[in-house]
């Protein structure tokens, strides 16, 4: 059986992803946690689509799915050798990921993504479309944007040096000798890509800066402004907004508004306010027309924005009420198109 719907408790935490497939283990699980009902996929949601003609978001989805195996490879052959094979990652960028970023409704796409795991490779191939799309806003060349999107995919290379048992623990609860080993990932990264042949140094410093932040709160070395390579201020938001949006087991599941509200927040901080004002200036357009579920149980359809710069938008409820959730701020996305 394949979950058809993520399932999440009463604190909005997930229990269980979407397109998990089923064990004995997750059954007594929900059984354990009195889940009254869930959904499960049918013989023809389970079945391939045989028609040539796929929609815009069913064939981003398939190629993406198709360059997985590609970046699960290449993150496979770096931990095993210590190096990057250059070769075929370049290949991967410039021929599958560059042209994913240049996709109109790239970043809605990459919502329908949430369900997939939140390992390394996965993780990195989200990062490096989010920031070739934050690279297009920001009207840079096309060139820059190739190496941005590399940049963006090489990003957290470091943690091919991890054990599996501090891949899979909870990053926001390390401590101690944990924590500063999680820190050292963006040193090793920026090793692992020292010298090689064909990468620039905005690809390597951003391996060792995506962590570092405007105001030098970031690690490992507290740099500040613009010390930080510009691929790195752009990846840092990239990363963000990934983390905030994956969905994960056991962490509060959260929309791509969350991740906006906290770019919002940090813009002036923590992040670069160009890239910043360029992602919430132009990510608009990506969200306008979607249902979204409320927190005060309605659905609505997302009308508009305020003008400037705003984080939140204007939801219609029917044909006669209009929610402005920056005015509003007792009422909250639950859900981006609810099924």
């Amino acid at each position: 059986m394949i979950l058809a719907r993520t399932i999440v408790n009463a604190k909005r935490v997930v229990v269980v992803s979407e397109n998990t497939e089923l064990t004995q283990a997750h059954i007594t699980r929900l059984k354990f946690l009195k889940i009254p009902v869930v959904y499960i996929k049918d013989e023809n949601e389970l079945k391939e689509a045989i028609s040539p003609i796929f929609s815009r978001s069913n064939l981003f989805i398939k190629q993406y799915e198709n360059v997985v195996g590609t970046a699960k490879s290449i993150f496979e052959q770096t931990k095993k050798t210590g190096k990057v094979p250059v070769e075929e990652t370049n290949d991967m960028v410039q021929g599958d990921l560059l042209p994913l970023s240049r996709r109109s409704g790239a970043i809605d796409y990459l919502n329908e993504l949430n369900h997939l795991a939140s390992d390394i490779y996965n993780h990195s191939l989200r990062v490096s479309i989010l920031a070739g799309v934050f690279a297009k806003w920001m009207r840079l060349d096309r060139e820059t944007a190739k190496d941005i999107v590399m940049a963006g995919f090489l990003h957290d290379v470091g943690k091919a040096r991890f054990d599996q048992r501090l891949l899979e623990k909870n990053i926001d609860t390390l401590t101690g000798e944990d924590y500063e080993r999680y820190i050292q990932h963006t040193v090793d990264g920026a090793q692992i890509l020292n010298g090689i042949a064909g990468l620039t140094e905005g690809v390597r410093l951003t391996a060792l800066q995506h962590h570092e932040r405007m105001d030098g709160s970031g690690f490992p070395f507290n740099v500040k402004g613009d010390d930080i390579h510009l691929y790195a201020r752009i990846v840092a938001v990239a990363d963000l907004y990934d983390n905030i949006t994956i969905e994960r087991e056991g962490y509060p599941r959260r929309t791509p508004f969350d991740a906006v509200a906290v770019i919002a927040g940090q813009m002036y901080t923590k992040l670069d306010p160009t890239v910043c004002m360029a992602v919430l200036t132009n990510i608009k357009n990506a969200f306008l027309g979607s249902r979204v579920l409320l927190s005060n149980h309605r659905e609505g359809t997302l009308v508009s924005y305020p003008h400037g710069v705003v984080p939140m938008p204007i939801v219609s409820i029917g044909d006669d009420e209009m929610i402005d959730l920056n005015e509003q701020r007792e009422i909250s996305i639950l859900e981006y198109n609810p099924k």
